[in-house]
């Protein structure tokens, strides 16, 4: 299995930190947000990754390089503005292939074992949920008792920015800038999204604040 991880925003929330550092190196624990990613997805054994750039890329691309330092491999997607999470993932399939893919956002922090995701047939996406944090008490998405997703329903839980995804979810948008989200929904109404509920350690580092918690929490 390939993984795409998601580092092309702006990190806009996380001013005046990534002025000048882009949100993927800010530092947790002694190492770039980023290398959390890295050496999860290693432990679990995938080591072929994406991951897409655009804001400060360069700085991004010389601090990873290929990834051997990190013992994985790394394919960059470069992108000229960002293209949003549907549009930076269209234009990495000639990259990610035919096959399922782990995507993960590049600013959350889970302690999910990647590998225990999978597709029933005929669906498109597995979603990780996790319980709904204080800065998004309404939630994302209703889970059922039998392991299916669905854009209503209560009660809600909150997308982990952690997916298996079908290429074939994004293969047939036009190229450019658009959102993943109205193509999760259409394929819940579709009845092809499954998912469940994460009961582990999940952050969204989003603020400064989240950052700074997340640092004490990580080294004790």
């Amino acid at each position: 299995m390939k993984a795409m991880i998601l580092a092309a925003g702006l990190g806009t929330r996380m001013r005046p930190l990534t002025d000048r550092c882009p949100k993927p190196l800010l530092p947790v624990a002694g190492q770039p947000l980023i290398v959390h990613h890295l050496a999860r997805l290693r432990s679990a054994g995938i080591v072929e990754i994406v991951i897409n750039v655009s804001y400060r890329a360069e700085q991004i691309m010389a601090a990873l390089g290929d990834g051997a330092d990190y013992g994985v491999s790394i394919a960059w997607s470069r992108e000229e503005l960002p293209l949003e999470t549907g549009g930076g993932i269209r234009q990495a399939l000639g990259l990610l292939g035919e096959a399922p893919f782990l995507l993960v956002n590049g600013d959350v922090w889970c302690d999910l074992n990647p590998t225990h995701l999978t597709l029933r047939d005929g669906d498109l996406a597995q979603l990780t949920l996790v319980d709904n944090p204080d800065h998004h008490p309404g939630g994302d998405f209703h889970l059922t008792h039998d392991g299916r997703i669905h854009a209503e329903g209560e009660p809600r839980l909150t997308f982990a920015g952690i997916s298996l995804l079908d290429p074939t979810l994004v293969a047939k948008e036009s190229p450019g800038v658009f959102a993943l989200a109205p193509l999760l929904r259409r394929a819940m109404a579709e009845g092809r999204v499954g998912g469940h509920h994460h009961l582990g350690q999940w952050v969204d580092v989003g603020t400064p604040e989240r950052l700074v918690e997340l640092d004490r929490r990580l080294r004790g």
